[in-house]
C-alpha cells in the first residue's frame, strides 16, 4: 500500500486491531501508558471498520500502530520506541 490510511490520523497514536487479539491489548496498554504520560492523543480503529485494501495490506500484522499518520510498528508495541517517537 503506498499511502497512508486518511484515518491513520485521527489522533497522535492510532493503533488498528481486533476484538479479541491479545496481542491488540498488550499493544493498547502500552499505547495508553506512554500517552498517558506524554499527553498524546490516541485512538484506535477495528480491522473491520477499514477498507478491503487496508485490511488486506494489515490483516496478518495487527496490531499496526500509526505515529502522526505514519506506520509506526506492528505486532508488538516497544514502550520506548513509541516514546521516542512522540519526542519523549
Amino acid at each position: 500500500m503506498a499511502e497512508t490510511p486518511q484515518w491513520a490520523g485521527q489522533a497522535r497514536v492510532v493503533m488498528l486491531g481486533k476484538p479479541g487479539c491479545h496481542l491488540c491489548e498488550d499493544a493498547w496498554g502500552v499505547i495508553e501508558r506512554v500517552t498517558d504520560e506524554l499527553g498524546a492523543s490516541r485512538a484506535v480503529r477495528q480491522l473491520d471498520e477499514v477498507g478491503a485494501d487496508e485490511r488486506e495490506e494489515y490483516w496478518d500484522k495487527i496490531p499496526v500502530t500509526f505515529v502522526d499518520g505514519r506506520r509506526h510498528d506492528f505486532w508488538r508495541v516497544g514502550e520506548d520506541r513509541l516514546r521516542s517517537a512522540l519526542g519523549g
